[in-house]
C-alpha cells in the first residue's frame, strides 16, 4: 500500500513538472503534455483506486485503455497538424529570406555549381576537407537549409532548418550522401538540445561493432551458468538444494526445459523482427538468477536502426513472444490443476500478482479459498515466465521496455523513466531483495538509452503507442500484488 502510494505521488510530481516544462513551447508543448496525461491517466486511476481497496473489473480496465487510446490518437493528430502548420510557416519565411538574399547577391544564383573543395577542414572537424565539401553540397533549399557546421565526435553537426517531411528528407539526404561518397558515412536526423531537427554525419567506422570472439565466449559462459541456475531454481521448487544433492538433478529438469522454452521464444521474437528489417543482433547474453533461474538476456544491436518504428517493433517482439508462451503455460497449468496435483502452495501466494491472481480466480474458482491449493507444475513455470517478461518491460535503459519508451517518446523521456524505475526498485527492495539485484543490473549494464536511429525525428504511429501502453500496463499487473482487502473480496486466500 505504501509503495503504491509513493508511485502515485511520483507520477503526479512528474506530470506537474512536465506541465511547467511544456508551458514555454505554447500549444505544441501543452498538447504533448496532454498526451502524457492521457497515457498515465488509466494507471493513476486504476492504481489509485486499487490503493484505496477499490477494484476495477476487466471491462472497466478495457474501457479505460480504449478511451485513453482514442484520446491519445486524437491529440496526436492535432499535434501533427499543428506541427505541419508551423513547419509550412517556417518554410515560407525561410524561402522568402533566401530569395531576398538572391536578389542582393548575384553570386548566390550559382548554388547549383559544384561546391569548391577547401584545402583543409575547419578546426576540430575530423572529416577530411574534400569529403566535408561533398557532404555540405547535399543540402538544399527543398530539403535542409544548412546554416552552420560544427565538430562532433568523429564527424560533424550541420545546423540548419528542415524543409520537408523528416522521413523523406532523411532518405533523400542519405541517398545523395551515398551517391557522392559511397558507404563511408552515415547521416542521422536527430533533435538538438533546442528540440530542433539537426543533421549529424559520422564515418562508417563509428557503426556498432560486431560481437568479438571474447564476447561470444562470455555469452557461452553465461548460458552455461543459466543452465545451472535454472536447475537450481527448479530444485528449490522441488524442495531440495541442487548443490547438496546433485544426483536429483533430473527432478529439476522439467523446470529448466520450460525456462529455456520461454527464453528461446523471447529471443526468437527479437530475431524474427530484426530479420524482417535486415538488422543484425548480437548473441543473447543471459542473466542467471538463483531465485527464478534467469532474468532474461541482454542483446545488442549490431546495425544502425533506420527509424524509431523499427526500434519499437524489435523491442516489443521479444516480450510479446515470451509473454504469450508464458501465458499459455500459466493457463494450461491452471486448467490441468486438480486435487492431487504435483505442487501444493498456500493460496496466499496468488495475492502476489493482480493478473495471475485474477486469472487463477477465474479458472480455479473457490479452490483458492482453501489454505493450500493443488496446482500443476506448468502454473509455476508460466508464472515465472510472466515475471521475467514483466521485468524486461520496465521502462529503463536498454531493457525492452526502455527501448519501447525511447521509440515512442524519445531519449529525454526515457532518461526520466529510467530514474523513476530505479527509485521504485530501491523502494520495493525494502520488501523484496530481488528488486535491488535487478536495479543493480540496470544501473551497471543497461542504464543508457540506445544510440539514435538514422531518422530519430519521425515518431511511431498511434497504434504502436497504444501497444506500448498496453504492454506496460500488463507488466504492472503481473508485478504488483493484490491488497489483502481486495484479495478477500475476490475470494483469494484462506
Amino acid at each position: 500500500m505504501v509503495i503504491t502510494g509513493l508511485i502515485l505521488l511520483a507520477a503526479i510530481a512528474i506530470l506537474v513538472w512536465g506541465y511547467r516544462r511544456a508551458q514555454p513551447y505554447g500549444s505544441v508543448g501543452i498538447l504533448a503534455w496532454l498526451q502524457s496525461v492521457v497515457l498515465m491517466g488509466p494507471w493513476l486511476l486504476f492504481f489509485g483506486l486499487f490503493a484505496l481497496g477499490i477494484y476495477i473489473n476487466l471491462v472497466g480496465v478495457l474501457v479505460l485503455v480504449l478511451g485513453s487510446t482514442g484520446l491519445y490518437i486524437y491529440l496526436g493528430r492535432r499535434l501533427r497538424d499543428l506541427g505541419q502548420d508551423m513547419l509550412s510557416t517556417q518554410r515560407s519565411v525561410s524561402v522568402a529570406t533566401v530569395d531576398a538574399k538572391h536578389e542582393n547577391n548575384e553570386s548566390l544564383e550559382k548554388t547549383d555549381q559544384p561546391t569548391p573543395t577547401p584545402t583543409e577542414s575547419p578546426a576540430g572537424i575530423s572529416i577530411p576537407a574534400e569529403d566535408l565539401a561533398q557532404i555540405e553540397g547535399i543540402f538544399g533549399l527543398d530539403t535542409y537549409f544548412r546554416t552552420e557546421t560544427i565538430p562532433y565526435d568523429q564527424g560533424a553537426i550541420f545546423r540548419g532548418n528542415l524543409r520537408g517531411e523528416p522521413a523523406a528528407t532523411q532518405t533523400q539526404l542519405a541517398k545523395a550522401l551515398e551517391d557522392r561518397l559511397g558507404d563511408r558515412y552515415r547521416l542521422f536526423l536527430v533533435e538538438n538540445l533546442e528540440q530542433k531537427p539537426t543533421v549529424v554525419v559520422l564515418p562508417a567506422t563509428a557503426d556498432p561493432v560486431k560481437t568479438t570472439p571474447a564476447q561470444w565466449s562470455l555469452a557461452g559462459v553465461l548460458a552455461i551458468a543459466t543452465l545451472f541456475t535454472g536447475l537450481e531454481a527448479g530444485a528449490i521448487l522441488q524442495g531440495f538444494d541442487l548443490l547438496q544433492d546433485f544426483s536429483r538433478w533430473r527432478a529439476a529438469l522439467p523446470f529448466l526445459v520450460a525456462l529455456l522454452i520461454i527464453l528461446v521464444a523471447h529471443e526468437a521474437g527479437h530475431w524474427v523482427a530484426a530479420r524482417r528489417y535486415n538488422i543484425r543482433l548480437s548473441p543473447p547474453f543471459l542473466i542467471p538468477a538463483w531465485q527464478i533461474g534467469a532474468f532474461g538476456s541482454l542483446t545488442r544491436f549490431e546495425s544502425l536502426l533506420p527509424n524509431r518504428s523499427v526500434l519499437f517493433d524489435i523491442a516489443l517482439a521479444g516480450p510479446a513472444a515470451g509473454g504469450l508462451v508464458s501465458l499459455a503455460m500459466l493457463l494450461g497449468g491452471l486448467m490441468l490443476s486438480h486435487p492431487g496435483s504435483a505442487f501444493q502452495i498456500p493460496s496466499g501466494f496468488f495475492q502476489g500478482s493482480i493478473l495471475i491472481g485474477a486469472l487463477a480466480r477465474v479458472v480455479l474458482g473457490s479452490a483458492l479459498q482453501a489454505p493450500l491449493v493443488d496446482i500443476h507444475p506448468l502454473t509455476i513455470m508460466g508464472w515465472l515466465g510472466l515475471v521475467i517478461t514483466a521485468l524486461n518491460l520496465m521502462p529503463a535503459g536498454q531493457l525492452d521496455g526502455g527501448r519501447m519508451v525511447q521509440a515512442i517518446y524519445g531519449r529525454k523521456t526515457l532518461n526520466r523513466t529510467t530514474l523513476f524505475t530505479l527509485v521504485v526498485l530501491v523502494l520495493v527492495s525494502l520488501a523484496n531483495p530481488l528488486a535491488l539485484y535487478w536495479a543493480g543490473v540496470i544501473l551497471i549494464l543497461q542504464r543508457t538509452p540506445e544510440r539514435p536511429c538514422l531518422n530519430d525525428i519521425s515518431e511511431p504511429n498511434d497504434a504502436r503507442a497504444a501497444l506500448s501502453l498496453l504492454a506496460l500496463f500488463l507488466a504492472l499487473t503481473v508485478l504488483l500484488p493484490l491488497t489483502p482487502s481486495l484479495a478477500g473480496r475476490l475470494g483469494i486466500g484462506a
